[in-house]
């Protein structure tokens, strides 16, 4: 079953050029049931990638362009009085969907932004006092430009921690960047792109994640990497258990895409930056300069034994 996700890959990449290993992460990170966050510069391909991997998976897809005066009602829906009736009637928003995609998700306040908490975390939504389900999937794909842009609010640690994945596509090389000036018009290839996948098989894969095999040595080795995060004073604060949670899981996903049937510590450190990186604030003290925090990930693993 884990190959009709290979087929998935192989057909974002004809949209998508040049960027196999971040697809690779990105289908991990769906694989997994995780939301993804796509962060870089407008115009390389974020809204490209996330709208070919909803068409490629078979799933509905909303798309919800963030900005300053959205508002949460606008996402979440909103009940309005009908004469008729003389009563109240609940109008879902975009987000009952199985993949949103927020785009420029930090051009909105954190007023909107938090109305995502509750659905990325629970699958649901409450809405005058009501509780509703989201569908079965439910992924949010959201992108976001630089914080030192103009007309961006940064994301809270709790909005972050709730991405099990934060990608970074950058410029294309030459080859790739030849491709899409001298190739069809990605747009149109999503007009005709089909369904490589269907939810029902996606969920079956996402259920035989659970005999992924992780030995306790393995458990052991991914509690060591938070325990350092948090004691090692090179971040202000350390990885969460639900960071935690998402490593491992995001590890299963992914040797699961590598035809294994077990973990394998390569495969926590593959995932490490994409899975925590945007979890974590460096402290400025740390060897006197606030380095990326990929970077001091490169420290952490380097510090903790296998």
């Amino acid at each position: 079953m884990f190959k009709k996700m290979h087929a998935v890959a192989r057909q974002v990449n004809q949209v998508v050029i040049g960027k196999e290993q971040q697809v690779r992460l990105a289908l991990t990170c769906l694989l997994a049931n995780g939301h993804l966050l796509i962060e870089d510069v407008p115009g390389v391909g974020k809204t490209t990638l996330a709208h070919a991997l909803a068409l490629s998976l078979g799933l509905q897809f909303n798309r919800v362009q963030f900005t300053s005066d959205l508002l949460p009602a606008d996402v979440a829906g909103i009940s309005i009085y009908e004469r008729e009736t003389g009563a109240f009637v609940f109008h879902p928003g975009p987000i009952f969907t199985q993949v949103l995609l927020a785009d420029e998700i930090n051009r909105a306040t954190p007023k909107t932004q938090s109305g995502l908490l509750e659905a990325m975390e629970e699958r649901q939504v409450t809405s005058d006092g009501a509780t509703r389900a989201l569908p079965t999937p439910f992924f949010v794909i959201a992108t976001q430009n630089p914080t030192h842009q103009v007309g961006t609010f940064p994301l809270p640690e709790s909005q972050l921690d709730r991405f099990l994945m934060c990608l970074s596509l950058g410029y294309p090389d030459a080859a790739a960047e030849r491709a899409l000036l001298m190739g069809e018009d990605r747009r149109s290839m999503l007009k005709t792109l089909p369904a490589a996948m269907q939810p029902s098989e996606l969920a079956e894969a996402q259920l035989a994640l659970r005999a992924i095999h992780a030995s306790a040595k393995l458990v052991d080795y991914v509690q060591a990497l938070a325990r350092a995060s948090r004691e090692n004073g090179l971040f202000a604060e350390g990885l969460s258990p639900r960071a935690a949670i998402a490593l491992l899981n995001a590890g299963r996903a992914w040797a699961a895409l590598e035809g294994r049937d077990h973990v394998i510590p390569e495969d926590i450190q593959a995932l490490l930056a994409p899975v925590c990186a945007h979890r974590l604030r460096p402290l400025k003290s740390a060897h006197g300069a606030a380095l990326a925090s990929r970077d001091l990930l490169l420290q952490l693993q380097q510090s903790v034994a296998v």
